[in-house]
């Protein structure tokens, strides 16, 4: 059994999508429930779901979904951290779909402070997103990850997850300073990511596993096997990669694991992380 610890779904045409420029002109449509299905191989078990722009209405639509989707497990959506937490998250559990809420996220690289993380205000809202029972995922660049983990060391009780490894520069061929920033977050136990989204930051016509390879061992050597979740960054990762050559490097790059360690990247380390057992 797979646990997809990372896909989106959304409509442009109900809602904006800012990053939706022409470079990504292939993934401009909608993708629903049925396009997952469709998409998902059979030994994926159960997905999370997870934000694509800042709003509420999206994350409510999105709860909708899962609530009529039996193989979403969980949802992490959208919430304004530098406002009423608590009142937001309540808002979300109390439609349809709400006891499927199990994560948190901003789209953080997109913001001009590069220590936005570290706002009085921003830190109080991640600290109410923990006490609510819910995980935080980063969504950072290089940039942010010192910010990122200045705060997972300050909330020490906040489930962090890194999404797509902080987006390593495979398509330039380096490693630091990228490598450097996630060492110091994988530093931290709290913290724990996502092995997703590698194929699209590698050139998307041309990539290999061979080139990869390096960057998912990076990921693998400093979270271990306790601490990297599968993700497929689908439909994103149509860019550059079906949904099955997306699984079959993160195969890949963990087959030298023991089935146990196999395992826990890709099912149960998702279950534990996003407390998905319940749904």
């Amino acid at each position: 059994m797979i646990v997809d610890a990372h896909h989106h779904l959304w409509d442009p045409a109900l809602r904006d999508y800012p990053w939706m420029t022409p470079a990504v002109a292939p993934i401009v449509r909608r993708f629903g429930a049925d396009d997952l299905e469709a998409a998902l191989p059979p030994q994926v078990a159960y997905t999370v779901l997870v934000q694509a722009t800042s709003t509420l209405e999206e994350s409510q639509m999105l709860l909708r979904i899962a609530a009529d989707t039996q193989r979403i497990a969980g949802v992490v959506g959208w919430i304004d951290l530098r406002s009423d937490v608590p009142a937001q998250i309540a808002l979300l559990r109390s439609g349809a779909g709400g006891d499927k809420l199990v994560g948190v996220r901003h789209q953080v690289h997109d913001e001009n402070d590069p220590n936005w993380l570290m706002r009085d205000d921003v830190l109080a809202g991640l600290a109410a997103v923990g006490d609510a029972g819910l995980a935080y995922d980063l969504l950072v660049r290089t940039r942010e990850t010192a910010a990122a983990a200045q705060a997972a060391q300050r909330l020490s009780n906040v489930r962090f997850v890194l999404d797509h490894g902080a987006k390593p520069p495979i398509a330039h061929g380096t490693v630091e300073p990228w490598r450097a920033g996630i060492a110091r977050l994988a530093s931290l136990p709290n913290v724990s990511c996502k092995l997703s989204g590698l194929v699209t930051e590698a050139p998307w016509e041309s990539w290999s596993q061979e080139q990869i390879l390096p960057y998912g061992k990076i990921l693998l050597d400093l979270f271990g096997a306790r601490r990297l979740l599968f993700g497929s960054d689908w439909p994103v990762c149509l860019l550059a990669a079906s949904y099955d050559r997306v699984l079959g490097l993160a195969q890949y790059i963990c087959e030298r694991l023991l089935p146990p360690e196999r395992d826990a990247v890709f099912s149960s380390n998702a279950v534990r992380v996003y407390h998905l057992r319940e749904h």
